[in-house]
């Protein structure tokens, strides 16, 4: 069934991409999505690899965000409820509109921003959300991430800004991304089944990606419990830069 779709050699490459897309999340907590469609859809086409990152994400954010238990997970959806909620609604929203409305505008809009916000940042700018804003923080970034993921499988970009802003410790961010993204997740694979990406044909392909993304992850973990909170601040950063950059060359090339 999965050579029906695509040709060896495209599969192994894809298993490949999946493989190191999973480390980098295991290291820095997202941007796994965001490389498995940028990769695979230079060698698929952008609906199958849309497809074929939906298992991956999904297991991947589950593991990821109750890395450190139940009580803990359930401490960042409290937190977050505001970002939660609106976030879920706008991806149901904008996931029904993937096929008839271009995603161009939307990349480069996304995409800039948060390159020229991640480069500051790097140059020393350290914006921060004071603790009465950040509510209404939580409902503007939510509603563009969820908008983002509708569209593009991906949004980590703007959440990964919002909790640098809020200076959030190391492993408290990769917890709560995961928490967030796994929610995010759900709900993407189900409203993926109402537009018709992931359906009987797509499925072996969406779950042949699954292992080679955990193998991934579990390197990445291992990597992220040895860097301290200012090199994964680095890191974080600078997988950002590559993120926006990448959002831009979608916007520009289509």
């Amino acid at each position: 069934m999965l050579f029906a779709l695509l040709s060896p050699a495209a599969l192994f490459a894809c298993i490949g991409i999946t493989l190191f897309a999973g480390a980098i999340k295991g290291m820095v907590g997202f941007a796994m999505p965001l490389i498995m469609i940028s990769g695979m859809g230079s060698v698929i086409s952008p609906e199958l690899a849309l497809a074929g990152l939906l298992m991956p994400t999904l297991v991947g954010n589950l593991w990821q965000g109750f890395r450190q238990g139940v009580r803990a997970a359930l401490a960042s959806l409290r937190a977050f409820r505001l970002f939660i909620i609106v976030g879920g609604v706008m991806l149901i929203i904008s996931a029904q509109m993937v096929r008839v409305i271009p995603s161009q505008a939307m990349f480069i809009l996304i995409g800039v921003p948060v390159t020229v916000f991640t480069l500051l940042q790097l140059w020393g700018w350290r914006p921060r959300i004071p603790p009465e804003r950040e509510p209404v923080a939580q409902v503007g970034v939510g509603a563009l991430a969820g908008a983002m993921g509708g569209f593009s499988g991906t949004w980590g970009p703007p959440t990964v800004l919002f909790l640098t802003a809020l200076d959030t410790p190391k492993l408290d961010q990769v917890r709560i991304q995961g928490v967030l993204y796994a929610l995010g997740s759900v709900v993407l694979s189900a409203a993926h089944v109402g537009s018709g990406v992931l359906r009987w044909e797509t499925l072996p392909f969406a779950f042949a990606t699954l292992p080679p993304a955990l193998f991934g992850m579990w390197i990445g973990f291992k990597l992220q419990d040895r860097i301290d909170q200012r090199l994964f601040q680095r890191a974080t950063l600078i997988v950002l830069i590559f993120a926006g950059l990448n959002l831009i060359r979608r916007g520009l090339m289509g």
